[in-house]
């Protein structure tokens, strides 16, 4: 997994939104088993608190789940993961328009803006 990090916002708490696009774009099935903290904190290059502290958020979200010394695993709760899935894509769409609307883009223009890549791309 490809891990980055911005300065703007928490570690653990792009932590776990690395892991939860993990979780709902599939890279993570429902029931997999997670690697260990170390071996996450070790790839994502962060401290194991750091890290555990993510885990423990997504558990207490309801994504992942722990089997006693089995380890941490993902949720087989296939509606939970779509509701993360649809919160996930709301957050995405409203920064989108917001950035949109930055720049000077009304609700019309955005889309034909889309319409008109979209259409590029046919091409």
């Amino acid at each position: 997994m490809e891990w980055q990090f911005r300065a703007d916002a928490p570690i653990y708490t792009q932590l776990c939104e690395q892991l939860t696009l993990a979780i709902v774009s599939g890279v993570f099935g429902p029931g997999e088993r997670l690697p260990a903290v170390r071996e996450l904190a070790v790839d994502a290059g962060v401290n194991p608190n750091t890290m555990q502290r993510a885990l423990s958020e997504l558990e207490r979200n309801g994504l992942v789940y722990t089997q006693r010394t089995a380890g941490r695993f993902v949720t087989e709760d296939f509606a939970r993961i779509e509701r993360e899935q649809q919160r996930l894509a709301e957050t995405r769409a409203r920064e989108f328009l917001d950035a949109m609307e930055k720049l000077g883009y009304d609700h019309a223009g955005t889309v034909d803006l889309l319409e008109q890549m979209r259409g590029e791309q046919m091409l």
